[in-house]
């Protein structure tokens, strides 16, 4: 598939890159299969190509891409090994966001940036079993306590992708004696700090997204980077997550195409690629990918330029929306044309399935989603 998307220098180098990769990347992808699996390798192997610091500052030696730039290089890797992509995409689009609004202080910022250059991972811990999705609103049960010169953090969190290489945690918590949710970072290292093995998904396995528990976590009164709601965000970075299942969903069109061109039974004299009803089914994923793709990457190039990027809210929901249920089409279609050996557990096409899935839970979800869209669309015709 020719890709019209990609536009720079700068892009065509890093997919280039990319490209040498994500063929171990598939090899590997099966072994990702199993229980407190994680792509160790890949990991590294993107730190080696500078891949993990490309979104830090220019001033601290990345090279500040673009959103646009992001979704190109994560839905490549994607293509390779969807939890590859979806965990260090956590890393990635985290330091797009501190990026663009700036919020730590300079000094730590600045030494946090170089510890990235040298090869550090960070994500966010801001999930738990009782409140879900920090975007439905619930305070956090994780608390922070100050006493003395330092904060004690307590708490669980879920869903902490990338655990097992993760140098620091940006943990969000409740802080005690007041009404504020504070974000603090946290070192691995720190007594009290452990990741608990519980991610036990059929999709996705490779994420490694353990639980992280903190048990009287003590860490410097400077460890608070930001009290939430100071500073308004924008979630453009967030559609890394529709772009890793796009990814995942053009391995499996790669994949179905490659079997329609070589395969044909003795019912046939031609491979089934030539059957009128084959061909339906791949123009059929050919115009759901074009579609889904126009509509995150013309997002992405919007969000990019725009200075309101508050007006973008219906459309970057809507992107993850058209991507994720795109994605399940596709790989539907695709197991279609390969037929009943794509229900083997050695064929790739049973594991996309499962992984695009995973998308319907990642936030924002489609009630969301539709939900904003009508509120966006009443408020526009404005009263009567």
């Amino acid at each position: 598939m020719s890709d019209i998307f990609v536009k720079t220098k700068l892009q065509e180098q890093v997919l280039a890159q990319l490209e040498k990769l994500i063929g171990r990347f598939a090899e590997r992808e099966p072994s990702l299969d199993a229980l407190g699996s994680f792509p160790f390798e890949n990991i590294q192997e993107l730190k080696e190509i500078g891949y993990t610091s490309l979104s830090l500052p220019k001033e601290y030696g990345g090279e500040e891409i673009s959103l646009y730039d992001l979704l190109l290089f994560q839905e490549k890797i994607a293509e390779g090994d969807g939890s590859t992509a979806l965990a260090i995409g956590w890393h990635m689009s985290l330091f797009m966001e501190l990026t663009e609004h700036r919020q730590w202080e300079a000094e730590l910022f600045s030494r946090i940036c170089g510890e990235v250059r040298n090869g550090a991972l960070l994500n966010r811990a801001a999930t738990e079993r009782g409140t879900g999705s920090p975007t439905r609103g619930g305070k956090p049960e994780t608390t922070a306590r100050k006493e003395g010169n330092q904060w004690v953090i307590n708490g669980r969190k879920t869903f902490t992708s990338l655990s097992p290489v993760l140098d620091y945690f940006i943990v969000t918590a409740s802080v005690e004696g007041s009404d504020d949710i504070a974000e603090f970072l946290i070192p691995r290292g720190n007594e009290g700090v452990v990741i608990e093995e519980t991610w036990d998904s059929v999709a996705l396995r490779g994420t490694a997204s353990h639980d992280l528990v903190l048990k009287n976590v003590h860490i410097p009164l400077s460890s608070l980077v930001e009290t939430k709601g100071a500073i308004k965000k924008h979630t453009g970075s967030l559609l890394h997550i529709p772009a890793c299942y796009l990814g995942i969903a053009r391995a499996a069109r790669n994949y179905a195409i490659k079997f329609a061109k070589t395969y044909h039974n003795n019912s046939t004299q031609q491979p089934i690629a030539s059957l009128p009803s084959i061909q339906r089914l791949i123009g059929e994923m050919e115009l759901e990918l074009m579609q889904a793709r126009h509509l995150m990457y013309s997002t992405a190039a919007a969000y990019d330029t725009a200075e309101n990027k508050d007006m973008l809210r219906g459309e970057l929901a809507a992107a993850k929306h058209t991507a994720t249920n795109t994605a399940i089409s596709v790989v539907d279609k695709a197991m279609r044309i390969v037929g009943a050996r794509s229900l083997s557990e050695k064929n790739p096409l049973q594991r996309y399935y499962l992984h695009v899935r995973a998308g319907l839970h990642n936030p924002p979800a489609d009630d969301i989603t539709i939900a904003l869209l009508a509120k966006l669309a009443v408020d526009s015709q404005g009263s009567n």
